[in-house]
């Protein structure tokens, strides 16, 4: 399997302790590819769904709770902020977004529930560093939370890809309009939890 790789403006920056660390919690094709991730048996149903309910634009992040038949259980958004990219930063996002709407599993031997992170950028499909960072916060929240790491999906002008697979699609994509709110099966109890500006939305369409 190869993988392209897209220049960072993390390259450009002066060499520094802080910037050394930050390119320390990142996770590269390679590894992420031998990490034993588990596979999505339907990733454009898990993307489109989650597209759907909360309306990504670049610099969206999306973290999904998927129980063992991969259903919703929980969903958050949020916008990532104008830093550098750091795994440490994002470990401690999604885990607040992960407290906020689900359990933690911590108490199961073995994790049953699986989180997916979907990240909605600029740019080409390409790996980027900012993607490793992702990538690292996404496994690093996934131990603190109980759950199992599961795929990390970008979603950009050209398509949604699921990095270290090589599987995506053109549709849908970071400029395309939602698809049915319906796509994406959910679990009947409990109710998918949101976080983030999603909710407003997800609450209106529940009580149409």
């Amino acid at each position: 399997m190869t993988f392209g790789f897209a220049p960072s403006p993390a390259a450009s920056m002066p060499t520094s302790a802080a910037s050394a660390n930050s390119l320390a919690r990142m996770l590269e094709p390679a590894e992420w590819a031998a990490a034993g991730i588990p596979l999505l048996r339907s990733p454009r149903e898990v993307v489109t769904g989650l597209h759907s309910r909360h309306r990504p634009r670049p610099a969206t992040a999306i973290v999904a709770v998927l129980d063992p038949e991969e259903r919703l259980q929980a969903s958050a958004s949020f916008t990532r902020r104008p830093a550098p990219a750091d795994g440490w930063m994002f470990r401690n996002a999604l885990l607040a977004q992960l407290r906020r709407v689900i359990p933690h599993d911590l108490r199961r031997r073995t994790p049953v529930r699986t989180a997916v992170l979907l990240y909605c950028r600029e740019g080409d499909a390409r790996w980027t560093e900012e993607d490793g960072a992702w990538m690292w916060g996404l496994r690093d929240a996934c131990t603190l939370h109980g759950l199992r790491c599961g795929a990390y999906i970008t979603l950009t002008g050209e398509g949604w890809q699921v990095l270290g697979e090589g599987r995506g699609g053109r549709h849908p994509n970071a400029d395309s309009a939602p698809e049915s709110f319906e796509s994406f099966a959910t679990a009947e109890a409990p109710q998918p939890r949101t976080g983030g500006a999603a909710s407003d939305v997800l609450r209106r369409a529940a009580a149409r």
